[in-house]
């Protein structure tokens, strides 16, 4: 049997390709990977928790951006595309490119069975490069519940779980709070939606 050999892009490659692409993909130090497509609960989630933040923002000097907006994350040579993020005052825009920003405050990611591990390991360690950041939020889309990451100093993080309906979620980087009632609206967690090879539920 022949090996193929695995091919390793330039970031400026990259980005070439994602220009013409009909899907999104990750960049990881030289690989690109493929991301999977989302699933209604994963849209509801999002949806819920970006609307909610940006109508809390009205009058506060954040902006919040959603999936379509990418993320260079250069100490780690990854260019990513985060569910949710949270800007405080102005984006910085990595070589005047419009589709790609530089410093989240906070991130937030909705969680699926096949980025799950991902998410809560490897992608959290490398957002935790990025100066700026000083939250992260994961959600899970097949049950109640949202585990909370803030920084608290250098290299140090406090975590908080929540898992009850009557419960509520509030960021400690910014005035907002939301009910997990309300993050969970319409969520249907006894639908099984199919991500292609890949199941989010």
């Amino acid at each position: 049997m022949q090996l193929t050999e695995k091919r390793y892009y330039t970031p400026e490659e990259y980005l070439q390709l994602e220009e013409v692409a009909d899907y999104k993909s990750e960049y990881i130090d030289g690989e690109i990977i493929p991301m999977a497509g989302g699933t209604t609960n994963h849209n509801r989630i999002a949806l819920n928790l970006s609307a909610a933040l940006n109508f809390a923002f009205k009058q506060q000097d954040y902006e919040v951006f959603i999936g379509e907006v990418r993320l260079w994350i250069p100490k780690r040579r990854i260019y990513t595309y985060p569910d949710v993020m949270v800007v405080a005052g102005e984006p910085e825009y990595f070589n005047n490119r419009q589709d790609t920003i530089l410093n989240p405050q906070v991130i937030i990611e909705v969680l699926s069975k096949s980025t799950k591990g991902y998410d809560q390991q490897d992608k959290f360690e490398a957002y935790r490069s990025i100066d700026n950041l000083q939250e992260y939020l994961l959600i899970d889309q097949t049950r109640i519940n949202v585990e909370q990451y803030f920084k608290t100093g250098k290299k140090r993080w406090t975590f908080s779980e929540y898992d009850q309906e009557d419960e509520a979620i509030s960021l400690n980087t910014v005035d907002f709070k939301i009910s997990l009632l309300d993050l969970y609206n319409k969520v249907k967690f006894d639908t099984v939606d199919s991500e292609g090879d890949n199941s989010s539920i």
